[in-house]
């Protein structure tokens, strides 16, 4: 299973459930394995303070000074989320001269900034992180200030002005289904259909996991509500659930594989990796986002600011904000921070773009603040009403 990655991303419950694991698949190298202690380790102090590629010199430097390491520690990166696979990939073949090691797919994020602390001072630490913005913005103490060559091309309202976290990718969440079994789903009326008894689903539930929790608002938007009104969301899965039709079990690929969750709400992204897997069992999976309830939730890069490997930190983050690992995030079916800009100087890939599922207008975004509230709100409500 994938998308219960970094469990509630962006939610209080991203803090509530953090001693969860996430349920994310994704092959690792076998070197990870013997991170779980490490060796003190030594580093520069120079690449340690760095706060820009200027503080090195020239892009040649910092691969001087990362090759150097030898080596970057990664963490809570499941290949097939986002692609993330492929943009690994990608670096071990630009800079085949630095080691990837590739620490716990399935992290939360907490546990992202957990290993980070238990771990100071070794070489088993991760160097660098990917965060929900509920706990990228609230551990700013764990992260170090550095600012990529795109920076300005970051929208100021997604990425923290002293460069300790900046936004990278986010999915749009949606609503995928077995088109050979159901045909086309237009609407939430379409839903109530009894041909859907039993396999109409949420990945997880909306208190506890990201993808639910943001699933969530996007039928209350499409069912009239909004952030701040949250009660026709609930109405309509009451109503879900009174026709037969809402399932709560845990969505795996094995539920998708079996039909048993025949129609799924989730992130864009791993609707797309659903997609390409059913495709070659020759299973037709269709998704689709609905233009007044883009709900997107962007997560976050960050570096450790304990990192032992601090030039190749600073690295990768340099390589993902360039265009080829942004348009890796593309082809994977998230929407690349950069996506805009890429678009005005024409290196966005055209291919994927033809087909790509994209932004349209204002989505709807929360606060920190929005989200905690709307997380207390559900805990109070969807088990009295929806159940287990």
């Amino acid at each position: 299973m994938i998308s219960l990655r970094k469990l509630a991303a962006g939610s209080l419950a991203a803090v509530l459930a953090f001693s969860m694991a996430a349920c994310g698949l994704g092959s690792t190298d076998s070197s990870a394995d013997s991170f779980t202690s490490g060796k003190a380790v030594k580093v520069d102090e120079k690449s340690a303070k760095a706060t820009s590629l200027a503080d090195f010199g020239t892009m040649d430097d910092l691969v001087a000074a990362a090759e150097k390491e030898g080596q970057l520690n990664v963490i809570a990166l499941p290949h097939n989320w986002s692609n993330y696979g492929e943009v690994i990939n990608g670096f071990k073949k630009k800079y085949p001269n630095i080691k990837i090691n590739e620490l716990n797919p399935n992290a939360s994020s907490k546990e992202e900034v957990d290993a980070a602390k238990t771990n100071k001072g070794t070489d088993a630490a991760p160097d660098v992180f990917d965060l929900g913005l509920a706990v990228a913005s609230t551990s700013t103490d764990n992260f170090a200030s550095y600012k990529v060559q795109a920076w300005d091309k970051i929208p100021d309202s997604v990425k923290d002005a002293d460069g300790k976290y900046y936004a990278d990718y986010t999915g749009i969440m949606s609503i995928g289904w077995n088109a050979d079994k159901y045909g086309d789903i237009n609407s939430l009326d379409d839903l109530m259909d009894s041909k859907f008894a039993g396999t109409v689903a949420l990945n997880g539930k909306p208190a506890e996991a990201g993808a639910a929790f943001n699933g969530y608002l996007m039928i209350n938007q499409l069912a009239g509500g909004d952030i701040n009104d949250l009660q026709p969301g609930l109405d309509y899965f009451k109503k879900l659930k009174d026709a037969g039709n809402l399932t709560t079990v845990d969505v795996t690929d094995g539920t998708i594989d079996s039909g048993q969750t025949g129609v799924v709400m989730d992130w864009s992204y791993n609707q797309a990796s659903y997609q390409k897997s059913l495709k070659e069992k020759g299973v037709n999976w269709k998704f689709k986002t609905f233009k007044n309830a883009q709900v997107v939730s962007y997560y976050n890069q960050a570096i450790n600011v304990d990192a032992p490997h601090p030039a190749a930190a600073r690295l990768w983050e340099e390589y993902l904000y360039a265009v080829d690992a942004q348009n890796e995030w593309f082809k994977g079916g998230a929407n690349p921070v950069l996506l805009d800009s890429m678009k005005e100087d024409g290196t966005v890939d055209q291919d994927t773009l033809k087909s790509a599922i994209t932004i349209d207008g204002d989505p709807v975004t929360y606060t920190n603040d929005d989200s905690t509230r709307i997380t207390e709100w559900l805990q109070n409500n969807w088990d009295k009403t929806i159940g287990n």
